[in-house]
């Protein structure tokens, strides 16, 4: 894990509101069937450079309420929905995938959140999250980057 100072950047796609109770439920899970949405209208061209960001933000307060997430690239489309990431101090947690397919993808989440989870609930935690805009930002088809905004 490494701190980075980003710019403000805009990202456009398919968002949902929800919280982290409900995505442990599949019954009231909302994220996955919002990914599902994205890769079925959007074509990413990895090949000519763009990227897919999932992108965090609206918090209504910490990890326990709602938040928002979006799925999405840096490709601007008027017809998708638009945010902003802040440019702000970020910590990086970064991920890989064993296979290249949805399955190697989700599980390289999973593990990287679970990363992220430990880190921030140990009381020694060096950095405190702000629950402001955290995003997490595939580099391809195997690697993963997660961008947590810390105070």
């Amino acid at each position: 894990m490494k701190i980075e100072l980003l710019d403000e950047k805009q990202v456009f796609g398919i968002s949902v509101r929800t919280t982290n109770a409900n995505e442990m439920n599949p019954e009231t899970a909302k994220i996955g069937k919002t990914w599902q949405k994205f890769d079925s209208q959007i074509t990413i061209d990895y090949e000519g450079g763009e990227r897919v960001y999932g992108v965090y933000y609206n918090y209504e307060s910490d990890a326990n309420d709602e938040f928002t997430v979006l799925a999405g690239t840096e490709k601007p489309n008027n017809t998708l929905e638009k945010v902003t990431i802040p440019k702000g101090k970020y910590l990086v947690f970064d991920g890989k995938a064993s296979t290249p397919d949805d399955k190697g993808r989700v599980q390289a989440v999973i593990e990287s959140w679970g990363k992220i989870w430990s880190y921030f609930t140990n009381d020694n935690a060096e950095h405190k999250r702000a629950y402001k805009t955290d995003f997490e930002y595939y580099k391809n088809q195997t690697e993963i980057s997660i961008y947590i905004s810390i105070l």
